[in-house]
């Protein structure tokens, strides 16, 4: 049944994606895209609706997978009731891991933080989280997202360039450059 499955693969996914959403983004799509439970491009739908929606975008796609897969995989399950049982299902299974070990181990690490074990984990963390993130980047640098022509790559990436230039150097607050690059993306495309 799908929601087993699912169970199985958010297990898995909130047991060994340290590093917050983006870290997660490449263990989510090999597991649920990999499965063929969604097709790649509802995967960058699902992210670009996340990343815009309030929350941690590893939950808030964890949500919307658990919502649409079910129905995507077998048409008997494409009620919104079931959409719902799924967005459940699959939002408690992704932060349930991250739950245990925090309640489980923070009396631990907090004592032992100055050990050079306890550090020596973090350090070696960091750069497997920034690997991570990068991997997610990486996958999201696709035909879904920038187009499949040059012309068409050629606007994304310069809608990509200004919205970056625009938040990191004019400071403009993220939520009004999202709202613009709506703007320029429904008028340009």
């Amino acid at each position: 049944m799908i929601y087993l499955r699912l169970i199985w693969s958010y297990l898995k996914i909130g047991l060994f994606g340290f590093g917050g959403g983006y870290a997660m983004l490449t263990l989510i799509e090999r597991e649920i895209v990999g499965n063929g439970w969604i097709t790649s491009t509802m995967f960058t739908d699902i992210v670009a609706i996340s990343q815009m929606t309030p929350g941690p975008i590893g939950i808030n796609s964890a949500t919307y997978i658990g919502y649409v897969a079910p129905g995507e995989v077998n048409a008997a399950f494409a009620s919104p009731l079931w959409g719902l049982l799924g967005s459940i299902i699959c939002t408690l299974t992704v932060v349930l891991p991250s739950y245990l070990l925090v309640l489980y181990t923070s009396h631990i690490i907090q004592r032992h933080k100055d050990s050079a074990i306890v550090k020596g984990i973090f350090a070696g963390l960091r750069p497997v989280t920034i690997g991570l993130i990068a991997s997610a980047a990486l996958l999201l640098c696709n035909g879904d997202n920038f187009g499949t022509d040059t012309q068409t790559i050629c606007k994304s990436i310069i809608i990509c360039l200004a919205a970056f230039i625009t938040v990191y150097k004019l400071k403009i607050h993220p939520i009004a450059v999202i709202c613009a690059a709506g703007v320029m993306g429904y008028f340009i495309f």
